[in-house]
């Protein structure tokens, strides 16, 4: 069994949460288990374990550096378990998002208090796939609407952006998706980044479906009977000249 373990990060309102359905129909389809460990951050703010409500930012960080930490360690295991050849394991969020959240001092702290150090928690993910935030070239997309644990403005968000990517660097396959095409294209060109990084052909295109519009019937009446009527006069100017000229031959023979 072969298990890939990936990360998809990104600065608020980047798409994450989409990019998630297109992994698991992308990825699917070539044959692998998808699994999906969610994002920390907002499953604890969500449930009421917020920053702005824990004793300090360190303590907030730590709690949720330690449950991200124990749930890859429990979806691994359960993927180890699985009868099947290839497992993609997709997280929304590395425990090293969380450097971009403190200071180094606070971040020195936690790795000290969780007994580990920064590359180890870097290499323990094979790939790093990274969505830029809509507030990087896309400000008009840029929404707090999908996301209740999401507070931040677009400044913000494009700060947070480069302090994620700067948390991140050093992995040895970031890759960087950028707003430079649309949405769809900035989707295909992750899809296509994953792809190559697995050693896997680019996926065909997704197969669209266009609505045809259902044709005018009075139109369509009218034509067909204006066709109708254009040929009944061919056909009486056929007979009127094939009859004028029988005429005038039956005259030359007489």
């Amino acid at each position: 069994m072969s298990i890939t373990k990936i990360v998809i990060t990104g600065g608020p309102c980047a798409g994450k949460s989409t990019a998630m359905s297109w992994i698991q129909n992308a990825f699917t389809e070539m044959g692998y288990k998808v699994i999906f460990v969610p994002e920390t951050a907002t499953e604890l703010i969500t449930g009421g374990v917020t920053p702005w409500e824990c004793g300090t930012n360190l303590e907030y960080q730590l709690c949720q550096m330690q449950l991200q930490i124990e749930k890859e360690r429990i979806f691994e295991q359960g993927a180890k378990t699985m009868h099947t050849d290839k497992v993609l394991l997709v997280c929304d969020r590395g425990s090293l998002d969380n450097k971009a959240y403190m200071t180094n001092e606070e971040f020195a702290s936690a790795l000290q208090q969780l007994q580990c150090n920064e590359v180890n928690l870097r290499e323990d993910y094979d790939a790093v796939f990274h969505l830029v935030t809509a507030a990087k070239g896309a400000q008009e997309f840029y929404t707090l609407a999908n996301n209740q644990a999401r507070t931040e403005t677009a400044e913000q968000a494009a700060a947070m952006d480069d302090k994620l990517i700067a948390a991140w660097t050093g992995h040895p396959h970031l890759r960087i998706i950028d707003n430079s095409t649309d949405f769809e294209a900035k989707m295909k060109r992750l899809i296509a980044e994953i792809a190559a990084f697995l050693g896997e052909p680019e996926p065909y295109e997704i197969e669209r479906k266009f609505l045809i519009e259902y044709p005018d019937i009075q139109w369509l009446e009218s034509i067909l009977k204006l066709i109708s009527t254009l040929s009944g006069r061919i056909r009486q100017s056929l007979k009127l000249s094939c009859g004028m000229k029988m005429k005038k031959f039956e005259c030359l023979r007489n």
